[in-house]
C-alpha cells in the first residue's frame, strides 16, 4: 500500500526516536561540561570545608584525617597540599608532593604579582607577566576571600599544557593548603559520554524501529482483516465475520462490523419481506376498486329509498291526490324528513371519506374533556326530554387532555345519540371518566337490549346495521361508528363497546396531560 499505516506508524517512531536521540546529544555536548564544572567547584569548596574544620578542631595531624584525606582524593580526584607555618608538609594526598609544593609556591609568588599590576593598571585589565620560571597562566578567578585569605582560579601549566581547577590560602589555624583537581579528566568524560549517548541513540533507534516494524503488523493485520471484510460487505456477502481475539479497540470495531453485517443482512431480508408485502399492496388494490364499487353500491341503496319517498310525495302533491290541507301538510314532512336523512348522510359520508383518505388535518390540541361533555349534554337537551332519558354526569373537575377537539366532540355526539337511539327499560344513560396510567377512558353506558355477540366485530364497518328497521325508524346510516373508529385511528387511541345483561357501553381513550405541562386534576 502506498500510504500504509504501518509505514507511517514505524517512520513517525523512529523520528521520534532519533529526534530525542538528537536533543539528548546536544544537550549533553552543550551543558555537560558545564555541570561537571560546577560540581568540582562544589567538592574543592567542600574539601575546603572540611579541612577547615579539622584544623579548627586540631584533628588534622591525626591519622583518622589522613586515612579520610586520602579517601577524599580517590573519591572525588582531587590533590590535597598542607603546610605549616615553617613550610613544613602536613599532609599531602593524591599527587607528588614536590610539584604540588612547586605550583602553590608558583600562585603564591605571581598571584600577588598579578593583582599588584591590576590594582595599577589604567584599564583594569590582567595582564600576564613573563617572569622566567612561572609555570602556571591564571585564566579565570573564581572564587576569593580576605579572611582567612583562599582564591578559586583555572590555570594552565605551561609544563604540560594541561588545565587545572586549583584553589589555595590559608586555613583558619594559619596553615597554607592547595587543592587541585584536573579539567582534562572532566572533558574526556564529556566527550566520553558524548559518543556513548551517539551510540547507544542509534543503536536504540534501529532495535526499536525493528521492534516497532514487528508489533505494528499486529496491528495492522487486524486492519487489513477488517478491510477485506468490508469489501465483501460491499458484495452484499455478509457470512465474512471478524475473527481476532484480542480485547483492544480494533476488537471492538469488529465486533461492530460483524454486528452491522447481521443488521445489514436482516435490514434485506426485511427489505425483501417489504417489497413482497408491497407486491400484496398492489394485488390488494384490485380489491380496493371493488370495495369502492361496493362502497357506492351500498350508498345507492342508502340514498334510493328517500329519494324514492320525496319523489313519490312529490307527484302526489303534483297531481293533487289530497286536497286538504292536513294532507298536504303530512306529504311535506315526509319530504322535509327524508331530505334531512339525506343531508345528514351525504355529510357523514363526506367525513368519513376525508378521514379515511387523509384529507382531513388532525390538530391536536390540549382542552378540558369534561367542559366538552358538558356543554354537549347541555345542547342535545332537546332530545333528551324527547327520548324521556336520565343522563347521568358526575364529573366536575377539569381533566385535560391532547386531541382534536372538534373530532372528539364527534365522536362524543356518535356515542351519545346512538345511546339516545337505543334506550330501553330505565332509560338511563351513564357518562363516566376513569383515568389510567397516560391515558383517560370516556365510556357511554345506556340501558337497553345488549348487541348480538355475532354482530360486535362487524359495528364499525360503514353501513353495517345491527337492527335495520329499527334504524330505519330513527333515521340512521350505519356510518356514524366508522366515523368514530376513523377519528380514534388518526390520534391513534384505543376504542370499543362491552356488552351488560342491562345495556351496551361503548368507550373510547384520550391522552392525558402530562402533570406540570397545564391546569389537570388530581
Amino acid at each position: 500500500m502506498r500510504y500504509s499505516i504501518r509505514k507511517q506508524f514505524a517512520g513517525i517512531f523512529i523520528g521520534l526516536m532519533a529526534g530525542t536521540m538528537l536533543l539528548c546529544w546536544f544537550i549533553n555536548s552543550t551543558f555537560l561540561e558545564r555541570f561537571y564544572f560546577a560540581n568540582k567547584q562544589e567538592v574543592v569548596m567542600a574539601a575546603y570545608g572540611q579541612l577547615n574544620e579539622a584544623a579548627q578542631s586540631g584533628s588534622i595531624s591525626t591519622d583518622d584525617f589522613n586515612v579520610h584525606l586520602q579517601q577524599l582524593s580517590a573519591t572525588y580526584n582531587i590533590s590535597i597540599l598542607i603546610l605549616d607555618e615553617d613550610s613544613e608538609t602536613i599532609r599531602v594526598s593524591g599527587g607528588d608532593p614536590s610539584m604540588l609544593r612547586a605550583d602553590l609556591w608558583s600562585h603564591i609568588i605571581f598571584d600577588a604579582y598579578d593583582e599588584a599590576k591590576v590594582e595599577s593598571s589604567s584599564d583594569g585589565q590582567q595582564s600576564s607577566p613573563s617572569q622566567s620560571g612561572r609555570v602556571l597562566r591564571t585564566t579565570r578567578v573564581l572564587a576569593r576571600n580576605e579572611s582567612p585569605f583562599y582564591l578559586m582560579q583555572v590555570v594552565t601549566s605551561i609544563r604540560v599544557n594541561v588545565d587545572y581547577l586549583d584553589m589555595w590560602g590559608f586555613l583558619e589555624n594559619g596553615n597554607l593548603f592547595f587543592i587541585r583537581t584536573a579539567l582534562e579528566s572532566m572533558r574526556d568524560s564529556t566527550d566520553i559520554s558524548s559518543r556513548f549517548l551517539a551510540y547507544v541513540g542509534i543503536l536504540a533507534t534501529i532495535v526499536c524501529g525493528v521492534v516497532i516494524w514487528l508489533v505494528s503488523k499486529k496491528i495492522t493485520d487486524p486492519i487489513l482483516e477488517l478491510a477485506h471484510i468490508s469489501e465483501r460487505m460491499a458484495h452484499l456477502d455478509f457470512d465474512a465475520r471478524y475473527q481476532g481475539k484480542s480485547f483492544n479497540e480494533i476488537a471492538v470495531l469488529g465486533n461492530h462490523m460483524n454486528e452491522l453485517a447481521d443488521a445489514l443482512e436482516s435490514t434485506i431480508s426485511e427489505l425483501k419481506t417489504a417489497n413482497n408485502e408491497l407486491q400484496k399492496d398492489i394485488e390488494k388494490k384490485n380489491q380496493i376498486d371493488e370495495m369502492r364499487k361496493e362502497f357506492l353500491a351500498n350508498v345507492s341503496h342508502e340514498l334510493k329509498t328517500p329519494i324514492a319517498l320525496i319523489q313519490g310525495y312529490a307527484e302526489g302533491l303534483k297531481e293533487g291526490i289530497n286536497d286538504d290541507a292536513e294532507s298536504r301538510e303530512f306529504y311535506c314532512d315526509v319530504i322535509m324528513d327524508e331530505s334531512a336523512k339525506m343531508n345528514n348522510m351525504v355529510k357523514k359520508l363526506l367525513t368519513l371519506n376525508q378521514l379515511e383518505f387523509g384529507n382531513d388535518v388532525v390538530t391536536m390540541e390540549r382542552f378540558d374533556i369534561v367542559a366538552l361533555i358538558r356543554n354537549y349534554i347541555q345542547s342535545a337537551d332537546i332530545l333528551v326530554k324527547q327520548n324521556e332519558a336520565t343522563v347521568n354526569f358526575d364529573e366536575t373537575d377539569p381533566v385535560y387532555v391532547w386531541g382534536d377537539e372538534f373530532k372528539t366532540e364527534e365522536v362524543v355526539m356518535n356515542y351519545f345519540s346512538n345511546a339516545l337511539n337505543h334506550l330501553d327499560g330505565d332509560r338511563v344513560v351513564d357518562i363516566k371518566l376513569k383515568k389510567q396510567d397516560k391515558t383517560v377512558r370516556i365510556s357511554v353506558f345506556n340501558t337497553g337490549i345488549p348487541i348480538p355477540e355475532d354482530s360486535l366485530p362487524h359495528l364499525w364497518e360503514k353501513f353495517y346495521k345491527v337492527d335495520k328497521a329499527r334504524t330505519r325508524e330513527y333515521g340512521g346510516s350505519g356510518v356514524g361508528l366508522s366515523i368514530v373508529k376513523a377519528i380514534q385511528d388518526s390520534i391513534h387511541q384505543k376504542y370499543g363497546v362491552i356488552n351488560y345483561e342491562n345495556g351496551v357501553e361503548f368507550w373510547f381513550e384520550m391522552e392525558l396531560v402530562e402533570e406540570g405541562t397545564g391546569n389537570q386534576a388530581s
